[in-house]
């Protein structure tokens, strides 16, 4: 096997050849001229993402500074945002669902090391994948820890170290990360209300200014 083919199977590897430098520096160049960007080139911040990742399935957004590993082992579904700051240390797959959000400074690391100091020592190291369902939100400043799968729906509250999987349809906070309580058909209520509320304030504030009339 390469050593490519051992980091991604989650095997010890070492970083040090030739194949994975050649990888890992294309990313990084990719990554310093996404982070130089301005307002004015969303368009070619998007190109530049294309490129980065493995897989982009739709619309992506994600403001710099961004920082990744390769790049190419990051999967990344439709309708994606990372707010300022998001770390990706992709030496095993990442793998992001459908209309996820980070928040600033989300953090996803797969890298791991050996325990004993002198296999630590001598450069070995490995990866072990993590997977992001569908509608996640992810609060500011949280780290999301090797071997972590987070269920669709599911909110981790900001500052949180998640540790160990979370399920779909759940609010986990803390460190170490813990559910505390279920999604329920409540809050899908609560905030369905709230939002036909919004819609209905949109539409008078805009039935106003076509009469000609003032909002206070």
């Amino acid at each position: 096997m390469s050593e490519k083919e051992r980091m991604i199977a989650g095997r010890l590897y070492r970083a040090q050849g030739e194949e994975l430098r050649a990888i890992r520096q294309k990313g990084q160049q990719l990554i310093r001229l996404f982070n130089t960007t301005t307002e004015e080139e969303k368009p070619y911040r998007t190109k530049l993402l294309m490129e980065i990742f493995g897989k982009v399935s739709g619309k992506i957004y994600i403001e710099p500074t961004l920082r990744i590993d390769y790049g190419q082992n990051i999967t990344i579904g439709d309708n994606f945002y990372a707010n300022f700051d998001c770390v990706m240390i992709d030496v095993a797959p990442i793998t992001i669902g459908d209309n996820v959000m980070f928040g600033p400074r989300v953090c996803l690391y797969t890298a791991g090391h050996p325990i004993d100091p002198t296999v630590r020592t001598n450069g070995l190291e490995f990866g072990t994948s993590i997977t992001i369902g569908n509608n996640v939100w992810i609060g500011g400043s949280a780290v999301v820890n090797p071997g972590v799968t987070i269920g669709d729906n599911a909110i981790i509250g900001s500052g949180s170290v998640v540790t160990k999987d979370i399920p779909a349809n759940t609010i986990a906070v803390g460190n170490p990360c813990r559910v505390i309580r279920d999604i329920t058909q409540a809050d899908k209520k609560n905030w369905e209300e709230k939002q036909i509320a919004y819609w209905a304030e949109v539409a008078i504030e805009q039935n106003a200014e076509i009469q000609g009339g003032t909002i206070v």
